[in-house]
This record gives C-alpha cells, sequence and structure tokens, in this order.
C-alpha cells in the first residue's frame, strides 16, 4: 500500500480551528532497524523518552545560549531550558494544527542537540577547522546523533545506530532536509553530512525533495520564536540591553539598520521599523530595568504577549491556507504573516546588535573559537590516546583520514562550554587567559 493509501484509509480526527489530521502511517512510525514492543505507549511518545533519556540531551544543560554557563550569569537560559521552551510552544501549535504532539515535542526537545560548546560561534570554529572534510553544521550533527552517536540500539553488524528514533520524528529533526554541496549558493546551512547519506534516504523515503516536512516547519517556527522573545528577555536581565535606551529612541535608525542587516536583506528597514513601533505599543513593552519585581514581571509578560501573538496569527494563516486538508507531514505548510516574520527578526536583530555584535563581546569569541580549533588540532595530532572510548573505536576504525577526523570532530562537538575549557587546560599547552 502507498503512503497516500496508507493515510487516506486512517481514521480522521478533528482538531482546533476547523483543521482536520490524518492518524500517521506504518511508513511514519517505522524505524530503521525493525523493533517490537509491548505496552501502550505510541512509537512517537516512544520517541521522546529516548531523546528525554539520552546523555546528549542532559549536556544541553551546560551548553550556550546566548550567554555561556561558565559566564557566571545563573539565571540564564542555556540551551536545554531553551529546548523545552520550544516545545512548550510547539506542543500548542501542534494542538491547534491537528499534528501529533509528541513528534512535534520530540523534534523540539532535539533540534539542538548538535550544538557543540559555546553556541554558534562554537560552530563555526568546528566549521573552520572540517571545512576540508566535509564542515560542519549543528543540525547535521543533531541528526548524526540520533541515528549514530548516542547508543541505544545496534545492526547485525555492530554498528551503532542511535537510538533508532521512527521516521516521522528524524524528518520532523531535520530543519534542512539537504546536503552541503546541496545547499544554496553561500549558505553554511545543510541537514547530513555525506558519512549519514544512507540513513538520511531511508528518513526521506516518498518525502518532497528539499522541502521540510510541516512537523519540521513548526518545530522550526517555535524555535525562532522561544529564541526571539527569549534571548530578548535575557539580554535586558544580564543588562546588555538597557530599555531606557529602546524606548528612547536614540540612535534607532542606526539599531535599525544594524537589524536590517543581521535579516540577510530579507526586510525592507522601513517594514523592520514598523515591526519595532507594533511591538512597542504592547502594553507590556519593557520602559525600564532595575531588577524590580514588578519590572520582571513586566518583561515576562512581555515576551509572553509576543508568543501568544506570533503563535495566533501562524495558526491563523496556516488554517486559512490549508482550507481544511490534513496537515500532517506534506499535507500543507505553516504559514507566517510577513508582518509577524519582521517583528520576530527586530527582536532577534536587537540581541544580535547588543550582545552578538557587541565590540566587548568579540574577543570572548575569538577566545572561545581559538580555544576550540587549539583543542581539535591537539586531540588530532594525540591520535586516539586522549579520546573518549566510543570515539576512540570511531578513530582507530575509520576507513581513512577524513573518517578519523570526523572522530574527533564529534568528540569535541560533545562536551559542554566547562569541559571544553577543562579539555583545553588538560591538553593544551597554552594557559587559558
Amino acid at each position: 500500500m502507498s503512503m497516500a493509501a496508507e493515510r487516506s484509509t486512517a481514521r480522521q480526527l478533528p482538531a482546533e480551528n476547523g483543521v482536520v489530521a490524518s492518524e500517521y502511517s506504518a511508513h511514519d512510525a517505522e524505524r530503521f532497524a525493525v523493533e517490537h514492543h509491548s505496552g501502550s505507549r505510541s512509537d512517537f511518545a516512544r520517541d521522546r523518552a529516548r531523546v528525554l533519556h539520552s546523555s546528549a540531551w542532559r549536556r544541553l544543560a551546560a551548553k550556550t545560549q546566548v550567554l555561556s554557563p561558565t559566564a557566571g550569569v545563573d539565571f540564564a537560559r542555556n540551551r536545554l531550558t531553551h529546548s523545552l521552551e520550544v516545545a512548550q510552544i510547539g506542543r500548542e501549535l501542534a494542538l491547534s494544527l491537528g499534528l501529533d504532539q509528541e513528534i512535534v515535542d520530540t523534534a523540539c526537545l532535539a533540534h539542538d542537540l548538535g550544538h557543540p560548546p559555546f553556541g554558534h560561534n562554537g560552530e563555526r570554529a568546528l566549521n573552520e577547522w572540517a571545512a576540508d572534510f566535509g564542515g560542519f553544521e549543528g543540525n547535521a550533527q543533531t541528526l548524526r546523533i540520533l541515528t549514530r552517536l548516542e547508543p541505544k540500539r545496534f545492526a547485525e553488524n555492530g554498528r551503532s545506530l542511535g537510538l533508532n528514533l521512527t521516521r516521522a520524528t528524524l524528518d520532523a529533526s531535520t530543519k534542512y532536509p539537504w546536503s552541503l554541496p546541496e545547499a544554496e549558493p553561500g549558505s553554511v546551512k545543510f541537514g547530513f553530512i555525506e558519512d549519514d547519506r544512507e540513513v538520511f534516504e531511508w528518513m526521506r523515503q516518498g518525502a518532497v525533495a528539499r522541502r521540510k516536512c510541516v512537523e519540521a516547519q513548526v518545530m522550526d517556527l517555535s524555535d525562532d520564536i522561544a529564541y526571539s522573545v527569549h534571548d530578548f528577555e535575557d539580554a535586558i536581565v544580564s543588562e546588555h540591553i538597557d530599555p531606557q535606551f529602546l524606548t528612547a529612541k536614540s540612535g534607532h535608525e542606526a539599531l535599525i539598520r544594524i537589524v536590517a542587516d543581521w535579516a540577510g536583506g530579507d526586510f525592507e528597514p522601513a517594514e523592520l521599523a514598523a515591526g519595532f513601533e507594533r511591538m512597542a505599543l504592547s502594553e507590556n513593552w519593557p520602559i525600564r530595568w532595575n531588577g524590580s519585581r514588578a519590572d520582571q514581571a513586566q518583561l515576562k509578560n512581555f515576551t509572553s504577549d509576543m508568543i501568544g501573538r506570533f503563535a495566533r496569527s501562524a495558526i491563523l494563516a496556516t488554517t486559512r491556507a490549508a482550507d481544511g486538508r490534513a496537515l500532517a507531514r506534506y499535507g500543507a505548510n505553516v504559514v507566517v504573516p510577513r508582518e509577524v516574520r519582521a517583528e520576530i527578526a527586530v527582536l532577534k536583530g536587537v540581541v544580535a546588535a547588543f550582545v552578538m555584535q557587541s565590540d566587548r563581546r568579540q574577543p570572548v569569541y575569538r577566545r572561545q573559537r581559538s580555544l576550540l580549533i587549539e583543542l581539535l588540532q591537539t586531540l588530532w595530532e594525540s591520535g586516539a590516546r586522549e579520546l573518549e572510548p566510543a570515539y576512540a573505536a570511531d578513530y582507530r576504525q575509520a576507513v581513512d583520514e577524513d573518517h578519523a577526523r570526523r572522530a574527533v570532530v564529534d568528540q569535541v562537538a560533545s562536551l559542554t562550554d566547562q569541559s571544553a575549557i577543562a579539555w583545553y587546560e588538560r591538553l593544551c599547552t597554552a594557559p587559558l587567559v
């Protein structure tokens, strides 16, 4: 029976807002290696449990979101708390759009598993070191963790199959369903490295080339919503952004130009300025910050207002565009109104201007990248001797130098911010300053 036929015979489930979703097919619930289970849990609920119980998931608690957990700011979000917030938004969107909540929840929980120490800054360093043998991308590393590096199931030949998640859950966790050579010109975003092509192609059987399934689109939107509002909140709480500066509009035009540059030309400055003005009209727009409970409540309510605003707009637009069709898997696309996308871009860009692109942060970022590159090179020159047992085995079993280097990259990518610093201090000759 074809995928389409399987879905057409599935029982129809009512959902909110008039959207009707079909149950997911046996094809969607298939695993790379066949498993047999007893108990009442669905295959997709089992996927979620496997991610939550994984060591890769626990390590997110000590990985950078915007501010490193090593920076001494104990209230800032880390990758784990961020992923929980993404999952909460994703479940609400899934419920409203008639999608399987377990699939979307798991994709949201797993979406950042591949991030290395020091967040996107660390990602840049690993990509630089790995440029000659396929590069590095956090989303591609997520697929690698789920299907290879996180031990749970093994093939008959002893090869690790990672968590052996269902096809639908893996596909929902894939933001960029293409390889680096298949990426848009100039883009460094890709979803798998060549070494993982077999499982990628299995996962994408029956999928539309280069198109994200709707569950992955919901995960992507939930991520955008969560980190745009929460990074803005953290930047204010950590006093990188002064709300009075934003309210006074001093240097406003220059700020909008920076935001426009950060958005990569997707929006005209006038669109971003209008988006800023709409958000500034919110009754909870932060106008000051002194750490009082009143200020904390106002800021928290602003983030809540924006999450609700962005989610409701996307649900309404998506529902209208679906026109009663089931969205599940490839039934339809998530639609986000352009005005909402502009507002999200403003929040991201403001944080970039005051944190990521801040002159006072650049020396820190340079030290982080230098640390990781020197650590990678030191481990490579040490052979398998300093690698953890699992990665040492990958190194020794490598069929060529590129695969051996990939084992070193996998090792460093697995480290938390603090453990990367500790490894550097232990293995590298130059003391950390």
